[in-house]
């Protein structure tokens, strides 16, 4: 059974840097596309990166490109998302995700498979 394990997640200052990883159990890790969401307090899950299965290439929402970079370690089963220049508005719950079906997709519900989240809270 496909699941996914996130870690790397915590409390940094404004402007600092953070990496999350998700590790892959379960299945064949490169037939996979892989996206990270975030949730805040009240608010919807949103979109932050994705990098697809056949060719690596990568999608990111606006407010995160320029300091926030998705990668995949195909050897390792794990992606990773590197985050610079912290704000606080990227304080939230991010959460990793598995796609079989689709190429680079943005939406939740293109995506089977989902951590549990790991929290990250941007502060000083």
């Amino acid at each position: 059974q496909v699941r996914l394990v996130e870690s790397g997640g915590g409390l940094v200052q404004p402007g600092g840097s953070l990496r999350l990883s998700c590790k892959f159990y379960g299945g064949t890790f490169s037939r996979f596309t892989f996206g990270w969401f975030r949730q805040a307090p009240g608010k919807e899950r949103e979109f932050v990166a994705v990098v697809s299965w056949s060719d690596s290439s990568t999608e990111y929402t606006d407010s995160v490109k320029g300091r926030f970079a998705i990668s995949r370690d195909n050897a390792a089963n794990t992606v990773y998302l590197q985050m610079d220049g912290l704000l606080p508005e990227d304080t939230a719950l991010y959460i990793c995700a598995a796609s079989g079906r689709y190429y680079r997709p943005t939406l939740p519900f293109a995506y089977q498979v989902w951590g549990q989240g790991l929290q990250v809270t941007v502060s000083s």
